[in-house]
């Protein structure tokens, strides 16, 4: 089996395509290990779907399935265009519904799935947070400086929560800065695209931001967010980074 390692945004990505879905737990957490794997905060399983053009199976590192992922579906969408010849317009089923892309290049945009479970702004700690669900759950606060990011706090609600943790600062109403704790991963990553999606949609809920920004995650890309009839638009580029073959027998 030939894998393909992706990166988008700082997240990276290991991707193949199968004929059939089944429980790929172990196997994420061989290929996604750092040290003796391919190294990558995910896998994307890629098979076949009898009404859209394809359908996924997403894994965090540690072997958990996840229903969503922003980063990962724009990897999958490249992937599958560039690789799997499909259509540069693609539609395809993830575990948080149908996902919309279009890829020019190595700049793909995706519709994310309809934001849901927006909870009412909640104090822990001295700090305001509001939750939201942009396929995965996400807990927001905005803050004045992303320095402010504390790790352990972030700990303590993911575990409260279930949740993917954000420390956002609004820079001004087109800039937004997002520093996130991802479940799964279990430590903070280089960006989050369901995570900056949720600090955008709050932000524009609460009147901080425009209906088009640019938001900057840990790994310091310039990536644009819009929001058209309440849902949330995603562009940025995907780097191809390389294939290979991986030995079991080691």
């Amino acid at each position: 089996m030939k894998y393909f390692k992706y990166c988008a945004s700082g997240n990276d990505f290991v991707i193949f395509a199968d004929e059939e879905k089944k429980d790929r737990t172990k196997l994420a957490q061989i290929l996604c290990d750092r040290y003796k794997g391919i190294g990558a905060d995910g896998l994307i399983v890629i098979v076949p779907h009898k009404k859209y053009d394809f359908e996924w199976q997403f894994y965090n590192c540690d072997g958990s399935e996840a229903n969503m992922c922003g980063n990962g579906s724009r990897a999958a969408a490249h992937f599958a265009h560039y690789f799997l010849k499909k259509h540069k317009y693609l539609n395809f089923i993830t575990g948080a519904g149908l996902i919309k892309s279009h890829i020019e290049g190595d700049m793909v945009e995706i519709k994310l799935s309809d934001v849901k479970n927006i909870k009412e702004p909640f104090e822990y700690k001295q700090m305001q947070w509001q939750l939201c669900d942009t396929g995965v759950p996400h807990l927001v606060t905005f803050v004045d400086d992303l320095d402010d990011f504390n790790e352990q706090l972030c700990k303590e609600l993911r575990l409260k929560y279930n949740a993917n943790v954000n420390f956002a600062k609004v820079e001004n109403d087109e800039l937004l800065k997002v520093r996130t704790f991802e479940r799964g991963v279990e430590s903070e990553t280089l960006a989050c695209g369901t995570g900056m999606g949720a600090c955008f949609y709050l932000a524009q809920l609460n009147h901080k931001v425009k209906s088009k920004i640019t938001i900057q995650p840990k790994s310091g890309e310039n990536l644009v967010f819009r929001l058209e009839e309440d849902q949330i638009f995603f562009k940025g580029k995907v780097k191809y980074c390389f294939e290979a073959n991986y030995n079991f027998s080691c």
